[in-house]
């Protein structure tokens, strides 16, 4: 029994954290900027919301270590939210993971990569070279567990090196940008406006993923200790990356040439690198992206497969192949990744994504409070540090936003919520077989 848990549990530290970091980084640091500067073109307010963002997600991953640790199971948000309120609950937060959740922005991300190739290669379908990525690792995450997290390593680190080179060569940049990163008049009430909390939203999609872990936690080794050191570690390192980035941005490229744009990640480096530099930013980036639909396309059957686990009527999504692999749980996150590729538009899914996530992970976070009030004796490895009030902030923060994104976006907020409620829906239905 002890060496068939062993084997179950082949995930280490680093490979988890690489899964969080290489979620973390992709489709949303090289797209939001754009949006956020139709509201927003002051500095500071601009570089608060990545601080701001970065510690929503600090605080999340804090309260999330603290659920993953003591209920250690893969399922994310499904096993966490059903196990703490209500299986109800949490299959409405197994089904937004499972569908937008993560099946949405491994396709944000392919379809990144198919734009940044194409404008390389003029000759490529950015559609195509989306569905054949999407393809390339559903394959072998269906198959390999070792090829697999061989490569997710490896790519994490090619992406991370990429963005540090970024970084340093927009320092060294021979004609920047005068900006001004400390608060000028009108900085504070552009922060407390509503355009900021919804820009917020565009961060936190930037930041999905911080939450990786726990939906693999079935898998990582020794989860008491490791999952809430690969939660910490990764967010706190990708806040600083993700600051750094911006400022890159904005200290080497007009903000005149970035509003409303999706490609500033390429429409800086041209700044930064030249004309001559721009086939190595595209490929670079498409190289960046590999890694991000790879983690998506990786954790998301684990969701569905607990989901099987405990729900006669999904019993097919528990069925593992030869190597232990949910291969049912790939084969519809495949035929969601295609609905999602031949019918969104780009910024809708990634608007959906954001909403659906910041739900999912607030009643998460809730989750905290009523454990603890019902099951105080429950062993804990690792306890939320600064609770409630570190989780209490991640709650109320996330509120405003929410608060301010349906007055601003109503349509796309309540499409959001409607996919919520849709899941609550199929559970009750499902119940009846």
């Amino acid at each position: 029994m002890k060496n068939k848990e062993s084997k179950a549990r082949h995930i280490s530290v680093w490979t988890a954290s690489a899964f969080v970091i290489s979620s973390m980084i992709g489709t949303g640091v090289f797209t939001s900027l754009g949006f956020q500067l139709v509201d927003i073109q002051s500095i500071f307010p601009l570089l608060m919301l990545w601080v701001i963002g970065g510690v929503i997600a600090l605080f999340g991953a804090i309260s999330y270590s603290e659920l993953a640790a003591a209920l250690p199971r893969s399922g994310g948000e499904y096993h966490l939210l059903s196990r703490v309120i209500h299986p109800a609950v949490g299959f409405a937060g197994g089904f937004v993971s499972a569908t937008v959740g993560f099946s949405a922005p491994a396709v944000l991300a392919a379809m990144a990569l198919g734009k940044y190739l194409s404008a390389v290669f003029i000759e490529l379908d950015p559609t195509m070279v989306a569905f054949f990525v999407i393809i390339f690792f559903t394959l072998l995450h269906s198959f390999s567990i070792k090829y697999g997290t061989i490569i997710q390593d490896t790519t994490t680190a090619i992406k991370i090196g990429l963005i540090i080179i970024f970084i340093i060569a927009g320092f060294s940049i021979s004609d920047p940008q005068q900006i001004n990163i400390f608060p000028i008049a009108g900085d504070m009430s552009l922060i407390l406006s509503s355009g900021f909390a919804v820009s917020l939203v565009w961060v936190s999609y930037a930041y999905t993923g911080w939450n990786s872990t726990v939906y693999i936690a079935g898998e990582v080794k020794n989860p008491q200790k490791n999952i809430h050191k690969s939660l910490l570690i990764s967010t706190g390192f990708v806040m600083i990356l993700y600051v750094l980035l911006n400022f890159i941005f904005l200290y080497s490229t007009p903000i005149s040439q970035m509003i409303g744009e999706v490609e500033v990640g390429y429409i800086s480096g041209m700044k930064i690198f030249g004309s001559m530099g721009a086939n190595i930013i595209g490929i670079g980036i498409a190289i960046l992206l590999l890694s991000t639909v790879s983690s998506y396309i990786f954790i998301g059957p684990r969701i569905t497969q607990v989901m099987g686990e405990d729900h006669s009527f999904l019993k097919f999504l528990a069925i593992k192949n030869n190597n232990d692999i949910p291969i049912n749980g790939f084969i519809l996150q495949f035929i969601i990744s295609m609905l999602f590729i031949y019918s969104s538009s780009f910024e809708q899914v990634l608007l959906y994504a954001g909403i659906t996530f910041i739900i999912s992970t607030t009643a998460t976070v809730v989750g905290v409070f009523i454990l603890r009030k019902r099951e105080p004796n429950l062993n804990r490895p690792y306890k939320a540090w600064g609770h409630p009030w570190t989780s209490g902030i991640f709650i109320l923060l996330n509120i405003w936003i929410l608060f301010y994104t349906f007055l601003e976006q109503p349509l796309e907020s309540i499409i959001g919520l409607s996919i919520v409620l849709t899941s609550l829906g199929i559970y009750f239905f499902g119940r009846k077989f």
